[in-house]
């Protein structure tokens, strides 16, 4: 099958197949987690979390980052508002024993964020909250995704959650593993200081706690 690239329907081309990446058209039809994207005349089925389903309606143009699931006797697109909820779907699916079904029960449940913090937190009972997913499965969600998702951090404003791109924008932070520090230490350190205080003060208060 021949590559190939317009502005609506990006691919991304391998010697082996041709992969949908990304679709840009205007929501025609929607069903629960359904919904038909109208590109160029082309009605595409993707199967989108209700938690994006939400966000979206009938009418609306809109771009999809898609995940295309493809079995002998099928061919399922995955649809996705933003590339961080279709690259949270990819890690759900690196965990033994999720497929694409069970992966975007996971995301019905809440938002990304909340999801994240879920298995940083090892709250077994939020993730079973998914359908078709039992205690073992949720155990093993949290057990290989514990420390990618993020970081929960207990300072004194109260337990926060942190993401890769909140612990990238840090200043402070980035400033102390400069320094030598370990992220995990550094984020000890910071996370008795008042984040309202410069990055300059911060480091300096930090560095005393070492």
């Amino acid at each position: 099958m021949a590559c190939h690239q317009d502005i609506k329907i990006n691919r991304i081309c391998d010697n082996l197949s041709d992969m949908i990446a990304s679709l840009t058209g205007k929501i025609e039809t929607g069903f629960n987690e359904d919904i038909i994207i109208e590109v160029q005349g082309i009605g595409y089925g993707v199967l989108i979390s209700r938690f994006d389903r939400i966000n979206i309606k009938i009418g609306d143009e809109i771009k999809l980052y898609i995940y295309e699931h493809i079995r002998e006797q099928s061919h399922d697109l995955y649809g996705f508002i933003n590339i961080a909820g279709k690259t949270f779907f990819e890690q759900l699916l690196n965990v033994s024993g999720v497929g694409p079904k069970m992966a975007i029960n996971i995301l019905n449940i809440g938002s990304i964020e909340e999801i994240k913090k879920a298995i940083a937190q090892s709250n077994v009972i939020y993730i079973k909250q998914a359908s078709g997913i039992g205690k073992k499965v949720a155990e093993r969600i949290i057990v290989e995704l514990k420390d990618k998702v993020g970081l929960v951090v207990v300072g004194e404003n109260g337990t926060s959650f942190l993401t890769d791109n909140s612990i990238n924008d840090d200043e402070a932070l980035q400033g102390l593993v400069a320094l030598g520090y370990s992220t995990n230490d550094a984020l000890k350190a910071l996370a008795q200081i008042d984040n309202k205080l410069s990055p300059e003060d911060r480091i300096k208060l930090a560095l005393k706690s070492f």
